[in-house]
């Protein structure tokens, strides 16, 4: 390759300034196929892109084989650190993690024991996924993430359990079919910001359009947190609140009353299909990349305001950004 071909590393392949860029490229990361893949390729594809960043790459390299290798690293790494992620944490296993623990909270939500079970899975799940992709610069104690986790378990666990008994006798099975998404969407609103408490509390890294860090921001990381939370939210709506409907007319179906074993598998599996577009379609709604206007900081951060002002020498950006997580 001509140096004026040579591949920017540090940006994605898709511009992220407008939704279907930012579709196209987690739709590359968030492929539930790269969950499999072992430890040996991914360090392979670690190893030519290090390779590749100091030119020298094998004789032969293509072009798309440095932007697959781009792909399995951002699977499986994470952007602040570099370390490799644990496999269930990563947004590549949010598909075959999600439809299952989607499905069994759908099929299973008339009995009181197989709710308790499922929301606590599923809680685990989603406590394990909220560390994988935080802000890593941002440090959580093991108290502060015994303390997210059971708050978010027992929120999910007070609402689904809650609704389950207010509704039993006065709601059709429809709106009884409705009370996983509850528990879910409540737990994520205390999972999320418990899990990334720190960065609340403590400010988020905000850097400059080159990389330059400038400072700690929680305006940056409240904002950050409010983009996933809402995220999360929407990536697990449409299988939670449009699939009830569907089983609802399903169940009523000579076929499905004959072979109700066909149940769990098929919710399964249309959770699957639903995940598998919207995981990447709710994590394309914000830029991974957030900004956020200095106007902002000086409104209501000013001592944040100020230490940038000198370490900018009084030339504060207009814009700062930060990595929201996801």
């Amino acid at each position: 390759m001509g140096d004026q071909l040579r591949i920017n590393l540090d940006e994605p392949r898709y511009d992220q300034s407008n939704f279907y860029g930012r579709l196209q490229h987690f739709f590359g990361i968030t492929d539930w196929r790269l969950c499999v893949k072992t430890d040996q390729e991914l360090n392979e594809a670690k190893d030519l892109l290090q390779k590749y960043r100091l030119g020298q790459e094998p004789p032969g390299t293509t072009e798309e084989q440095i932007w697959y290798a781009k792909r399995l690293y951002e699977s499986a790494f994470h952007p602040d650190t570099g370390d490799k992620q644990n496999v269930i944490g990563r947004m590549s296993f949010q598909v075959p993690g999600g439809m299952i623990l989607t499905g069994a909270m759908l099929t299973f939500y008339k009995s009181t024991p197989a709710v308790v079970f499922w929301q606590w899975a599923n809680q685990s799940f989603n406590a394990l996924v909220n560390y994988t992709n935080r802000n890593a610069k941002s440090q959580l104690t093991e108290q502060q993430m015994a303390v997210a986790y059971v708050s978010a378990t027992s929120a999910a666990l007070v609402t689904a359990l809650g609704l389950k008994k207010s509704l039993a006798k006065k709601a059709s099975t429809l709106m009884q079919r409705f009370v996983p998404f509850a528990a879910v969407a409540a737990a994520n609103c205390i999972n999320i910001p418990l899990m990334r408490q720190n960065e609340i509390q403590n400010g988020i890294t905000v850097c400059d359009d080159k990389g330059n860090e400038l400072g700690e921001s929680k305006l940056a990381a409240a904002k950050g947190i409010t983009q996933v939370v809402v995220s999360r939210i929407i990536m697990a709506a449409p299988g939670m609140t449009i699939l009830p409907v569907v089983m609802e007319r399903l169940e009523k179906q000579a076929w499905l009353r004959r072979n109700p074993r066909l149940n769990a598998p098929f919710q399964t599996l249309a959770c699957g299909l639903m995940l598998t577009f919207m995981t990447p379609t709710a994590c394309s709604l914000f830029n991974q990349k957030c900004s956020l206007s200095t106007s902002m900081l000086s409104k209501y951060e000013p001592q944040v305001y100020a230490a940038m002002q000198n370490k900018c020498g009084g030339k504060v950006p207009d814009t700062v950004y930060f990595n929201k997580g996801l």
